[in-house]
């Protein structure tokens, strides 16, 4: 399945510019509830679910992306949601290069659904890994133009 199937412009997040990685995901959860994506019954199961996952171990990756991500139960279908960092100090995500995050995709899958979640893991790390989609989507001026990014990368 392709990124931008997953994802529509209102899932894209400009200028995202949260305090720090746990309240990045806060806000990523509240924004899927707000866009009907996740059920409103499992909203603190999914936030701390996803928590509990980045204090297992950090999601930050390289090229400044992180995937803060959670399996989780009372979820029919895969969330999505990807907040751009635009401010050049970026957000301290610990990853693995050391570098900010400037990407922060959620990804809430249902746990039952376990090769699903691996392979959009994969998709997203593989489309955001490339330099011209990364920096079109700290240049778009608009949720559409960032997901045309997104789509570019997938070709």
């Amino acid at each position: 399945m392709r990124l931008t199937e997953l994802l529509s412009p209102e899932d894209l997040i400009l200028d995202f510019d949260p305090i720090d990685k746990w309240d990045s995901v806060g806000r990523l959860v509240d924004h899927l509830l707000e866009m009907g994506r996740i059920p409103e019954e499992e909203h603190d199961t999914i936030r701390e679910a996803v928590l509990a996952r980045e204090r297992s171990m950090s999601t930050g990756m390289e090229h400044g992306i992180a995937i803060p991500h959670a399996a989780v139960d009372g979820v029919e279908n895969l969330a999505v949601a990807l907040g751009i960092v635009k401010s050049e100090g970026g957000l301290n995500f610990e990853s693995i290069d050391g570098q900010p995050a400037r990407f922060v995709v959620l990804l809430v899958i249902p746990k039952t659904q376990k090769l699903l979640h691996i392979r959009t893991l994969a998709d997203v790390a593989r489309i955001l890994a490339k330099d011209e989609v990364r920096e079109r989507l700290l240049s778009a001026e608009s949720a559409e133009s960032a997901w045309y990014a997104l789509r570019s990368g997938e070709a």
